[in-house]
């Protein structure tokens, strides 16, 4: 279900979990990668409720991850294909798939990604698109962009300050709206 206060603040992570956070929606976005795109596959795939299946699937809609297309117009009957905003989602679902098999599959991979052709096993990475090179904490790390909110700019200066051993400040996350007054 739409997390509505999460999907208007100024982070992007937030944002994104206010839209699709919830288990439900995950769960179908997953099953819309393997394929399925009816209501009854989906109902059947996930073993999820009819009245929170339609729940989650009109907000799909409505956020722009699904888009509803029509097969049959007697009687009325619909599929749901991934626009490309929920084709972009696929590096999450794989990360997740990832972290999933590593920690909390004991028993072994229920699912692996696969090189097509040669049915490969591969480890999905997140990669620098320019370097190729693997994204790890020690080498790369969050900063405000160019449109970043005061808010996000006092956290990531609290937190600066705190790696560099100021262990008395406080955090104070009210502090950035006196800062948006200040600027006015």
């Amino acid at each position: 279900m739409k997390n509505e206060p999460l999907c208007s603040t100024p982070c992007p992570i937030a944002r994104s979990l206010g839209r699709i956070g919830d288990s439900w929606s995950m769960i179908i976005l997953r099953d819309a990668f393997a394929g399925f795109t009816r209501f009854d596959e989906f109902q059947k795939s996930a073993n999820v409720a009819p009245n929170i299946l339609s729940r989650r699937l009109k907000e799909l809609v409505d956020d722009g991850l699904l888009e509803k297309v029509s097969y049959s117009s007697t009687p009325p009957r619909y599929e749901y294909h991934l626009t490309q905003l929920g084709r972009d989602f696929r590096p999450v679902l794989l990360a997740l798939a990832e972290w999933g098999n590593r920690y909390f599959s004991p028993e072994g991979a229920q699912i692996q990604l696969v090189e097509r052709e040669t049915q490969r096993p591969v480890q999905a990475i997140l990669v620098d698109k320019a370097t190729g090179e693997p994204i790890t904490p020690e080498k790369y790390t969050m900063v405000p962009g160019p449109a970043a909110s005061p808010q996000i700019h006092y956290r990531h200066d609290y937190l600066q300050r705190k790696q560099a051993g100021d262990n008395v400040q406080k955090f104070t996350p009210q502090h950035y709206m006196s800062r948006d007054h200040d600027a006015e």
